[in-house]
């Protein structure tokens, strides 16, 4: 935690910002939970450790982390965005259950060997992507069998 900590502040003097405690606060309290968190569930984490962090504060300082690269917004489709920590972390794709917002992180080498070809061969400059695949969770799809009296599908 130290490091990032330390790749953050160093990335705030570029910006002529400050390093506060409270941005500390929230910083420590999204590497400890290792969650998809929206605006509000970050905010509740922070506030039970530092009750005088407000709503606002939270909120900019997301913003914040994901134009320093430290965080990256993710795109639901239900009106929430969520935040996940991605500084240190090897990079993933999602796959969301529409029924009840679970997230799935993963990983293929195929896959992303496919992308990189397609950007080749379209003479792209990548700077970044996301592949996000929406759909039902087997425990989803199995409360749902089990509602209807269907079969799981395959």
């Amino acid at each position: 935690m130290k490091d990032v900590t330390e790749k953050l502040k160093e990335y705030i003097r570029r910006k002529n910002l400050r390093w506060t405690g409270q941005r500390q606060t929230i910083v420590e309290q999204l590497l400890r939970t290792r969650q998809h968190l929206t605006t509000d569930e970050l905010f509740r984490k922070v506030q039970k450790q530092d009750p005088s962090i407000g709503y606002a504060t939270v909120a900019r300082t997301l913003h914040f982390l994901v134009d320093a690269g430290f965080c990256d917004q993710v795109d639901i489709s239900d009106g929430s965005m969520r935040y996940e920590v991605v500084w240190g972390h090897e990079h993933h794709d999602h796959l969301i259950c529409s029924v009840c917002g679970k997230f799935i992180e993963i990983f293929s080498p195929e896959l992303e060997k496919i992308q990189a070809k397609l950007v080749r061969q379209h003479g792209f400059i990548e700077t970044t992507h996301k592949l996000q695949i929406f759909g039902t969770c087997i425990d989803c799809q199995k409360n749902l069998c089990r509602t209807e009296n269907k079969p799981l599908a395959k």
